[in-house]
């Protein structure tokens, strides 16, 4: 891997933290998402208009991911309400990779190897010990299921879009309409089920929302990019720095509270992260 694509990946990962940031610096958490996946819309469809149509029997796909991707945003939602960015953060983009590999496990045979059930070993230590925390330090104790939820939507989505972007035949446009339904899904959910009383009345709610999505989508972006030049292990262990980075974005422009257990379990579960994914 290039200096120059290093940098990139890195890069790809300090956007997915910030755009979780982003929406956990908002008073409105559920407002916050829901702008964020209004922009999805028009970001998606730039890039959509401009690749093939789907098949038909990909809008099933694209459905599925719309549907589990609510439920990913929606958890996400409820979890920042109740607990700081550098706790619930690592649960839930840590926990997610495990469950990918435990039902992998289950459901293929010999889907994973030694050191990637090490790795899933490690990650439930630093799960446990960030979980820990919690009560330790006497934080809302309803953060845990909401942030073990994003993880298992999260991994179910990847595995939704990872075949759905193989059946379609074109990733890039598949991603693009995953943002496109992604962003109607959510945003029609969340008025039905909350109202319109949730939408943001501040520009500076729709400023940082909107570029929150970007965020999102640029570190998407960067990520599939990286894979086509450099090997896909790689990658996808180096993305998960984007772990660190939220732990030191809640401590430092935050003032979350960082002790040595909550910084231990974050570098335990990276590492876990890593072996799993090389």
């Amino acid at each position: 891997m290039s200096l120059g694509v290093f940098l990139a990946v890195l890069a790809a990962a300090f956007l997915h933290a910030l755009w979780n940031a982003l929406i956990k610096l908002g008073t409105s958490k559920a407002g916050g998402m829901l702008v964020l996946s209004i922009a999805e819309i028009p970001i998606g469809l730039s890039v959509a208009l401009f690749r093939p149509f789907p098949d038909a029997h990909v809008w099933w796909w694209l459905i599925a991911s719309g549907c589990t991707h609510f439920c990913y945003k929606s958890f996400l939602v409820f979890a920042y309400e109740r607990g700081d960015l550098s706790r619930v953060y690592p649960i839930a983009r840590g926990a997610a990779p495990m469950v990918v590999a435990l039902v992998g496990a289950f459901a293929l045979a010999d889907a994973i190897t030694l050191h990637e059930y090490l790795g899933v070993a490690v990650l439930g230590f630093g799960i446990l010990l960030m979980a820990r925390g919690v009560f330790t330090r006497g934080e809302d104790r309803k953060l845990l299921p909401f942030a073990l939820g994003s993880a298992c939507a999260t991994a179910t989505y990847t595995m939704i879009d990872g075949l759905g972007a193989r059946v379609s035949g074109d990733a890039v446009a598949y991603v693009a309409w995953v943002f496109v339904v992604d962003g109607l899904i959510f945003t029609t959910g969340i008025l039905l089920w909350k109202g319109f009383g949730i939408v943001p009345r501040q520009g500076k709610a729709w400023a940082v929302a909107s570029f929150a999505s970007a965020a999102s989508y640029g570190a998407y972006a960067v990520s599939v990019w990286a894979m086509t030049v450099a090997p896909l292990a790689v990658v996808a262990a180096l993305r998960e720095t984007s772990i660190l980075f939220a732990v030191l974005i809640g401590w430092l422009a935050f003032g979350e509270k960082m002790g040595v257990d909550k910084a231990v379990a974050a570098v335990v579960i990276v590492a876990g992260v890593v072996l799993t994914r090389l």
